[in-house]
């Protein structure tokens, strides 16, 4: 019996062996994503933002035949014609047409063409430059006004959330009081406030109106980290790293704060969308980002005129979709982030 092969007895794989073979370990990144790529919504987001992004940055630099600020000062003739009529002596009435040929310097108002892919605006510059220019400050002060309010919002939320006590009470009511500010109002006081200094440029006017942005927009972060650390601090392993003797910082920072991450980044993807639209409303009422430099909100503002707003789509439909397009595609990207992060759903 000992020269019998093992294969000859017929014996059952180990289960070890079985269980080797048909169980697969996969870290929590990876899962994240699997779910997140599963949804066809998030797809299609993702690929809205990666799209607007490469339009907004690199496309300038394939379409660099117009700057964001310059003018078509191609000399322009238009021919109007006035139509009169009037009765000679007979009785027979005549109509004459009236020809004015009019020439300008500068071609305002153009048609799309192969000079112009979208036409020009009233003042006679490129609208599909523009666009992509425009897409530059509002991304980027979606962006930046996104970080610098997790950044506040994780600062002030951690420690209330950590600390409890009189602490907790002071934060949260500055936090109900941010809360309570109608913030669309007061963005719009803010933003006049500037005007009124008039040695003002309007490159640094971008600068302050991401932190007018930030200042009333931290709080609804901040109230989410401290809910989060309220109930991860009761946690075991934050009871381990008391008895370590670790510091406080490295508590918040190094153990709490990444838990609380997934919710962090699901906001975060959230909020881009309203950023924007707030910087285009500010831009659409004259009081955001300043001719001659480009915003999506500031393109729109040329449909104020009714002649605009019914004879050229051209000038302000494009912006308006590019909004469109922006704010689906973060929303549709924190949604699926959102589905793919929840431990709930289903694998």
């Amino acid at each position: 019996m000992e020269n019998i092969k093992e294969n000859e007895l017929n014996l059952p794989t180990p289960v070890e062996e079985v269980e080797e073979e048909t169980y697969k370990e996969m870290s929590p990144i990876r899962l994240i994503l699997r779910r997140f790529f599963r949804s066809k919504l998030s797809i299609v987001g993702l690929i809205l933002i990666i799209l607007l992004f490469i339009f907004s940055f690199f496309g300038p630099l394939i379409y660099s035949r117009w700057g964001e600020t310059e003018v078509d000062r191609s000399e322009v003739t238009s021919i109007i014609e006035i139509p009169y009529t009037y009765t000679d002596q007979d009785g027979n009435q005549i109509e004459i047409i009236q020809q004015i040929e009019i020439i300008t310097t500068i071609n305002d108002k153009a048609k799309p063409s192969k000079d112009h892919i979208l036409g020009t605006d009233e003042k006679g510059m490129d609208i599909f430059t523009r666009l992509m220019y425009g897409g530059r400050i509002s991304l980027t002060i979606g962006f930046i006004v996104v970080i610098l309010e997790t950044i506040i919002g994780i600062t002030l939320g951690g420690i209330s959330g950590y600390f409890g006590g009189w602490v907790d009470q002071l934060i949260m009511r500055i936090v109900d009081i941010f809360n309570c500010i109608p913030t669309l109002p007061i963005l719009l006081i803010a933003s006049a406030v500037l005007d009124s200094f008039p040695n003002l440029e309007a490159n640094m006017r971008i600068y302050y109106l991401m932190v007018i942005i930030t200042i009333f927009g931290w709080s609804g972060t901040a109230r989410m980290v401290r809910g989060q650390i309220l109930s991860l601090r009761e946690q075991e392993y934050i009871t381990a790293t008391e008895v370590m003797g670790l510091p406080t910082w490295r508590k918040i920072f190094k153990h709490l704060i990444p838990n609380v991450m997934p919710q962090l980044i699901v906001s975060m993807t959230l909020g881009l969308g309203s950023v924007i639209l707030y910087e285009s409303t500010l831009s659409y009422l004259g009081l955001g980002v300043q001719v001659p430099y480009a915003a999506w909100g500031t393109m729109i503002a040329s449909s104020n005129d009714p002649v605009v707003l019914s004879n050229y789509l051209n000038m302000w439909l494009p912006a308006g979709i590019m909004i469109v397009l922006a704010v689906l595609g973060f929303n549709f990207v924190g949604d699926g982030l959102r589905d793919a992060m929840d431990p709930k759903a289903k694998k």
